[in-house]
This record gives structure tokens, C-alpha cells and sequence, in this order.
């Protein structure tokens, strides 16, 4: 018997993996996301600088990427730093801008 290539019975099976390409259908954080494979931690203000755009700007971007478990923060005294938190983000980038183009 085979699978059937459509499967109408559980579209909640795809709930979590849309909102995850959702999180990242926007050139910023596809480029926050990239910059974190490349420097694998980073805090808002060195993005900031990097990106040339407020900080606020930034911030937003980055709480959408939190709450669908992209990223996650590492605090360290007074700083935290963004790393990402989800290992099937780098093989969505990788498979979008190549390997070379995704490491330092």
C-alpha cells in the first residue's frame, strides 16, 4: 500500500514547520539569521551597527525569530548575546544562499 500524496486527514502536522518559514520570510532576519551562523552569538548592538537600522528595529525582528524557537539568548553579566536554537534553520538558509556563502 502506498502513501498517499496528500494526506488530508492531519494538516496540523504542518502547523509548526509554516510557522517557522513564516518567522523567517523576511530579508532582515534571514540576514540576522545568516549573520548568527557566521558569527554563531552575537548581541543587538554589534547587529545594529552591522545592519545600519535602529535598534528597535532589530529587537522586533529578533523577538519574532524567539518566539518561533529560531533563536534563543545566552546572558552574560549584562550582555546578551542571540544564538540560533533550531538546527533545521541553518539547512533552510544553507539550501537558500549555499554553504559558502552561510560560514565565516
Amino acid at each position: 500500500m502506498s502513501i498517499p500524496a496528500f494526506d488530508k486527514q492531519d494538516l496540523s502536522q504542518f502547523d509548526e514547520p509554516a510557522e517557522l518559514l513564516k518567522a523567517l520570510s523576511h530579508p532582515i532576519r534571514l540576514c540576522i539569521v545568516r549573520g548568527l551562523m557566521r558569527k554563531k552569538k552575537c548581541n543587538v548592538s554589534y547587529m545594529q551597527e552591522c545592519l545600519d537600522i535602529p535598534q528597535s528595529t532589530i529587537s522586533q525582528h529578533l523577538q519574532k525569530l524567539r518566539g518561533a524557537g529560531v533563536v534563543t539568548t545566552e546572558r552574560k553579566g549584562l550582555e546578551v548575546n542571540y544564538i540560533l536554537a533550531d538546527q533545521r534553520v541553518e539547512a533552510i538558509v544553507k539550501a537558500l544562499f549555499g554553504e559558502e556563502e552561510c560560514e565565516a
